[in-house]
């Protein structure tokens, strides 16, 4: 089963060295892109040098850096799921020598009223899928270390938030009423794909990350209401918070 799946008690068949070679040292903090139109306004509006590549069969991606109030820092456009959200970010981590990642996408509102307006810093997410469970022990929750420092750094920046639990799901098209229902009844506010396995892999490899959300859709006991999603998945605001809290972390 997919829960006896934590083994650290023998060896990986196979290491990124096989693949990448030696580590690299260029940049102590890493933006992790989800929005096409975010990537393309970074280098567009900043003088962006490409400072590795994360390979595949269908197709490379560029990890590049730019200057940011005196500091370099490191994004990519990442993909969209838990297990290669994750692994593209050790894939980076390797390549640049980030230790630092800052994560910050869109999300699926459980609570309209508590997410309305705010941003989501979420406290510990549902694994409901399958990449965490190679990288932790079983559990239906993993906890997100540096929500509390996010917290801090929102207070002090006066942004509005909200702490909870949120629910990371590999596959959206089975967010049924019954599981929405169990996930709102055990506190989650809301549903993402990515961060329990992205958490899971960066406390696995001893790297911080920062992660925050902006709600777009919709999921109520009444329906589905899709129309906040695109302007969450593309808001440039989510950028700017995150340029901040790359300063203060």
């Amino acid at each position: 089963m997919i829960t006896d799946s934590y083994d650290i008690q023998t060896e990986p068949m196979l290491s990124l060295r096989d693949f990448y070679g030696e580590p690299g040292h260029l940049v102590e903090k890493c933006l992790i892109l989800f929005s096409k139109s975010i990537h393309q306004y970074l280098l567009d509006t900043f003088e962006c040098q490409p400072i590795g590549t994360l390979t595949s069969c269908n197709g490379n991606k560029t990890i590049y850096q730019f200057c940011h109030e005196g500091e370099n820092i490191g994004f990519y456009l990442t993909d969209i799921g838990s297990a290669l959200a994750a692994s593209l970010c050790y894939e980076a981590s390797w390549l640049t020598g980030a230790q630092k990642f800052i994560m910050f996408g869109s999300c699926g509102s459980l609570d309209r009223e508590k997410t309305a307006g705010r941003f989501i810093l979420p406290t510990e997410s549902y694994r409901g899928e399958g990449c965490s469970y190679y990288y932790a022990p079983p559990a239906d929750y993993i906890r997100i270390a540096n929500s509390d420092r996010l917290k801090e750094i929102f207070e002090a920046l006066q942004i509005p938030y909200v702490q909870g639990r949120v629910w990371t799901t590999d596959c959206m098209l089975r967010e049924t009423k019954g599981l929405v229902a169990r996930r709102k009844s055990e506190g989650c506010i809301a549903v993402e794909m990515e961060l329990a396995g992205v958490q899971a892999g960066c406390d696995f490899y001893h790297l911080e990350l920062y992660d925050f959300l902006e709600a777009g859709d919709v999921l109520e006991e009444s329906g589905y209401e899709v129309t906040g999603l695109a302007r969450a998945n593309h808001d440039f605001g989510k950028l700017f918070v995150a340029l901040k809290i790359a300063h203060r972390i």
